[in-house]
């Protein structure tokens, strides 16, 4: 270990190469050194200075594999190795935990402590492209440093004795790092900084020599004094492709997104209670050996503990059903059968979509193993097993191609536009997910399109995708209300008697209690069984012959090689698998029977004579999966099944989430509380931004106005040889963002420096936030927007949404995967900064791929269903065309129900690095001290490049 208090920091230091080390050992997801733990992701540093291969380990639960970083050749900086999940054992390495950067890499270059100049450019972690200009240099741009790094560059430069030296910057959750010192080192490609520091330079010669010199010789060079300055190619500005235009007064500033994840295999769950000794001693290793407390399995290690119990408790052959204990006796085999099969598909575990729950149910008292006293020890134990629900290749490929359709209409300037922002550091971009496997992927696939990105997911996924449960998983604040909503909902579809409409009328037809349900349903309910019996026994037949290979099929003695692409859902359809007759995707026969097994035995309790309308959404599900995915299993009567439940699932699953409008806005309350906190607060954010970026530009333009005459260039001298404790300060908001803005969320952002880029608009900026989540947060979310106005507080006012748009919301029943909400801020530069329309709202919903997959007669249907895709619909108007939304009206409305931004908790700082910094100049001496760089030519620094 390091000889400083540098915490999540070790060294493994190997005398000669392969030799194993008491202190070292590695598990799947970590490894452990002298103790301390270093969980996936994390960096794998060669401690030769000269040796630039890094490595980058990824964690299961996000696809595994590794990442490595080199010295660019070509056009690449790095590679992603899906295969590789140990770590090397030739040498001697630092390991060292990931630091997530928003995929964004900075370089600062000092010419004396009191000069700076940094410079960002895509961090080779996220796809391993280098961008280029067409003269074949690297793509950076410059950016500004905050206060706290104008520091750092001081401490560095002084700390190493190197008055011209580069190091580099990684910014993680609000906070900086220097991660690299590179000694002698110039800005690649920038007059600006040449000329400053041919300046800076004369001026430390002059104070030094010449004294008397210093202040009487102008600070600039003479020849750009009177210099124009040649502005570049600028942004395009046209119409946004949805609503009107962006007019020539009007800027984009703000897009925020709620986007549903893509198309996904039927989520699925097994409950079965166990006695077995062998599962009961696993649920005891992995617990701790507490009798009471219950155990959750999701690393490879621990499914591959539960699938070699497993295999040797499911029986080999099926035996008859005589009585009722034998029957059940047969489904307790046929239960532990179905978890072999699930923990064996794939020929791997990924961690993303299969876990196992534990829980004991009952206990004895047994004497201890030394003979002293009694124990408690668990003899029954409910087992859980949940699976399914990956990204299949179709929402992969949905979620990249909504990301480009955001990217050529979402932004001025169609796509070119957004990637010159987001290149120059004008875009700053936040993706948020839930911690579902499938909404993480979607977002990484998103992103992908939106960037335009190369190469595999999960690179993107760690590099740009941040986990929020806490705001975009659960529904536990709502549970009790959602019971309530269910009960209710059974009671309208199981009665005789038509649904009346209590509180609607013909004209708001939304506002009765069960809208949208058959009036049919009760009658509806009893065909929907018989079609399940109907396709379940098909599949039955199919898995026949499958189970019995699956008996003869030898155990495995280790784990299969990975298979990414099967975990993580293909980019393409299983030709070779639909050619021989089987299921889509790695699901066999035996699993897919499973599934309709259970629907068909959870829909109706023949014993009790009741229907579970619970289930109908899933039969929904399946019904859908498998007639774009197995079509040509061609199951008789499931056309006709998915049409019975569709009409069922239309109605049940908008009134799962509240019966009738004023329920829907409690339980959509409950549930996007913390989601609508969020959002005002980026909206709020981007207006005080804007707005001190108005002031700033005011205040410039009245300074420039007034001193236009005067013929002293003392202003600017000042400006350039500031003194030293304005050099850690900062004339301008954008500026403070990083170490004031406590409220954004320990959000990390580069902004472009408007003194040295060559950009025709350096100061346009937008804010883009995206939230990936599941279906609950969308229905609550939507529900929010157009029944806000029906609480107490806001009695008197109209809906967010449109008349016509709720309409239309009232017949789309279903908000399908990648459905998505956009709010977009547009700021009115021509207006007052304190008239409330300065600011203005537009917002737009997408139902996302909702239609059906018997659609037959669009010929993009027809494409796309070949390929086992469905396309998303466009956006649609929540609002009319020519209405005015105000932020002021927006935040108004929505207040009650969000989550107050005091509330959230503060930017805490990241583990395992507090105190770096706190004395960075000290910290900063004893590394020189233990290596010191400077004496030598070599650099021996092996962070990354």
């Amino acid at each position: 270990m390091f000889g400083i208090p540098v915490p999540r920091y070790a060294l493994v230091n190997r005398e000669f190469p392969y030799q194993e080390l008491d202190c070292f050992f590695e598990e799947e997801d970590f490894v452990e050194v002298h103790g301390s733990r270093f969980w996936k992701p994390f960096v794998e540093k060669p401690v030769d200075g000269d040796d630039h291969s890094i490595m980058i380990y990824y964690p299961s639960s996000a696809g595994g594999g590794m990442k490595e970083l080199f010295r660019k050749v070509g056009n690449r900086s790095s590679e992603f190795h899906p295969e590789v999940r140990r770590v090397r054992r030739e040498g001697s390495y630092i390991y060292e935990e990931f630091m997530p950067t928003g995929g964004t890499d900075v370089k600062v270059y000092t010419v004396g402590p009191e000069y700076a100049h940094a410079e960002a450019r895509k961090s080779p972690v996220v796809d391993g492209v280098v961008m280029r200009n067409p003269d074949g240099k690297e793509v950076r741009y410059p950016v500004l440093l905050t206060p706290n790094e104008k520091q750092m560059a001081r401490d560095v430069c002084i700390a190493f004795s190197q008055a011209v030296c580069g190091f580099d910057l990684l910014r993680c959750e609000g906070r900086s790092y220097v991660c690299d010192v590179n000694g002698w080192s110039f800005v690649k490609n920038s007059y600006k900084y040449y000329d400053d520091a041919a300046c800076v330079l004369r001026k430390l010669l002059l104070d030094a020599k010449a004294p008397h010199l210093s202040s009487a010789i102008p600070p600039t060079l003479p020849w750009k004094v009177n210099e124009p300055v040649q502005p570049s190619e600028g942004l395009t500005r046209q119409g946004s492709g949805i609503i009107g235009t962006f007019g020539q007064s009007e800027e984009l500033r703000c897009v925020i997104a709620i986007i549903r994840h893509g198309d996904r295999t039927p989520k699925q769950k097994v409950k079965l209670k166990v006695t077995e000794e062998k599962l009961l001693n696993l649920m005891l290793k992995y617990n701790g050996g507490r009798p009471r407390s219950e155990t959750k399995l999701k690393s490879a290690v621990q499914l591959q503990d539960l699938l070699d119990a497993t295999r040797i408790l499911v029986p080999r052959t099926r035996p008859g059903r005589e009585s009722d204990s034998e029957a059940e006796d047969f489904e307790h085999a046929e239960k532990l059968r179905q978890v072999k099969a699930v923990l064996e598909e794939g020929g791997h575990f990924s961690g993303i979509y299969r876990k196992v729950q534990l829980k004991p149910l009952k206990w004895v008292k047994v004497p201890k193993s030394n003979g002293e006293g009694e124990e408690e020890r668990p003899v029954e134990a409910l087992m859980v097993l949940k699976y399914g629900g990956v990204l299949t290749h179709a929402g992969r490929k949905q979620a990249e191609e909504l990301g480009r359709y955001f990217r050529n209409n979402m932004y001025p300037g169609e796509g070119t536009g957004l990637l010159r922002l987001h290149s120059t550091y004008r875009h700053d971009l936040k993706i948020y997910s839930s911690d579902e496997g499938r909404v993480q992927m979607s977002a990484a696939a998103f992103a992908k399109g939106l960037l335009d990105l190369e190469g595999p997911l999960t690179p993107i996924l760690v590099s740009l995708v941040s986990k929020d449960s806490s705001m975009l998983d659960g529904l536990d604040n709502a549970s009790i209300e959602m019971e309530e909503a269910k009960a209710r909902l059974n009671e309208i579809i199981t009665s005789v008697a038509k649904i009346v409409n209590s509180n609607g009328s013909s004209e708001f037809p939304w506002m009765t209690d069960g809208a949208g349900l058959p009036s049919n349903a009760s009658e509806l309910l009893p065909n929907l069984v018989k079609l399940t019996k109907k396709v379940t026994e098909q599949v039955r037949l199919l898995a026949m012959d499958e189970d019995e290979e699956l008996t003869e099929t030898s155990s495995y003695d280790v784990i299969p090689p990975y298979d990414q692409a099967k975990a993580l859902g293909k980019t393409n359809i299983d030709i070779d698998r639909i050619a021989a007759g089987l299921p889509c995707g790695s699901e066999g026969f035996l699993l897919m029977y499973a599934r309709w097994k259970k629907l068909e035995r959870d829909l109706y309790n023949e014993r009790k004579e009741r229907f579970d309308i619970t289930q109908i959404p899933d039969i929904y599900d399946s019904c859908k999966y498998d007639l774009l995915h197995n079509a040509h299993l061609n199951l008789e009567g499931l056309d006709e099944l998915f049409k019975v439940a569709q009409l069922l699932a239309d109605g049940v699953i908008p009134n799962e989430y509240g019966i009738n409008p004023k329920q829907k806005l409690k339980i959509g309350s409950k549930i996007a509380r913390r989601l609508l906190g969020k959002i005002l607060i980026d909206l709020r954010n981007t207006l005080e931004e804007a707005i001190s970026v108005a002031e700033l530009k005011c205040n410039q333009d009245q300074q420039s106005a007034s001193k236009k005459n005067d013929k002293e260039d003392t202003d600017y001298q000042s400006k350039l040889f500031i003194k030293n404790e304005d050099m850690r300060r900062t004339s301008t908001t954008s500026e403070i963002s990083m170490d004031q803005d406590d409220d954004d969320d320990k959000e990390t952002k580069y902004r472009l420096d408007p003194k040295y880029a060559n950009v025709k608009t350096p100061d346009r900026h937008v804010r883009t936030r995206l939230y990936f989540t599941s279906e609950s947060h969308i229905h609550s979310l939507m529900n929010v927007l157009r029944y806000c106005n029906l609480d107490e507080s806001l009695q008197g006012e109209d809906s967010l949404v449109c008349h016509s748009a709720l309409e239309r919301l009232y017949k789309t029943k279903e908000l399908d995967y990648m459905s998505n909400i956009v709010l977009r801020m547009f700021e009115n530069t021509e207006v007052a900064l304190e008239d409330p329309k300065r600011f203005r709202i537009e917002m737009t919903f997408s139902r996302g791929a909702d239609l059906s997959p018997l659609e037959k007669n669009d010929s993009e249907a027809i494409s796309l269903h070949q390929e086992h895709t469905l396309p998303i619909m466009g956006p649609e108007r929540l609002q009319e065309v020519g209405s005015y939304l105000t932020l002021e009206k927006m935040e108004m409305m929505f207040r009650p129900f969000a989550m107050p931004a005091e509330d959230f908790p503060p930017p805490s700082t990241p583990a395992g690095f507090s105190g770096y910094f706190s004395k960075s100049a000290a910290v900063l001496e004893r590394l020189v001290n233990l290596w010191p760089f400077h004496k030598h030519d070599k650099h021996a620094s092996a962070n990354g490049k």
